[in-house]
This record gives C-alpha cells, structure tokens and sequence, in this order.
C-alpha cells in the first residue's frame, strides 16, 4: 500500500512540474530565442541589470507577458516590436524552453 500511494504521489508531481512545459516545444522554443539573448542572456539568464533574468520562470507567466506585449496590453516598445511577430505557437514554445532553463 505504502509503495502504491508513493507511486501516485510521485506521478502527480512529475505530472505537476511538467504540466508548465507540456503546452510548447522547448526545442522549437530555444531556436526562436536567438532573437531574445542579446538582452535576455544566452539560456534566458541575463548579464545586463537593466534586462530581466527569464530562466526557469513559470511557463504560463511568460506566455501572459509575451501574450500582453504582442497586444500592447503591456507597454513597452522594444517587447511590443519584438512581440508583435510572434504566433501564439512561437510563445508557448519560447515559454517551454525558457520554463526549462536553470535559474541562477
């Protein structure tokens, strides 16, 4: 019984931690980043204070930032233009690949 109930327990958590990246193809999403690192850093970790640091952020929480500045709902000229020529495909896989970057 015991073992059955860790079993569960630990499906669930894998199912949980990977429900983030299920949405997008992460390595579709590290070929479209080329776009991102000359501010973001090489694997979404930045360098540069004045940038944020994307890596290991929550999937769904890039895809609402990217989803807003390709609106503009979110204003910011640089990430509008940016954004403004991506697919929804394009940001779920972005968001996959920068959800499964190690954070610093």
């Amino acid at each position: 019984m015991k073992k059955a109930i860790t079993t569960v327990v630990t499906g669930l958590m894998v199912l949980g931690s990977g429900a983030a990246l299920a949405a997008g193809d992460a390595a579709a999403g590290k070929t479209k980043y080329a776009m991102c690192k000359g501010c973001h850093g090489a694997n979404g970790v930045s360098k540069n204070p004045n940038y944020p640091t994307l890596a290991g952020k929550p999937a769904d929480g890039l895809v609402k930032k990217l989803k807003g500045y390709r609106s503009k709902e979110i204003k910011n000229p640089t990430m509008n233009a940016m954004a403004a020529g991506l697919s929804d495909a394009d940001i779920e896989n972005l968001a996959a690949y920068l959800s499964s970057q190690k954070a610093p």
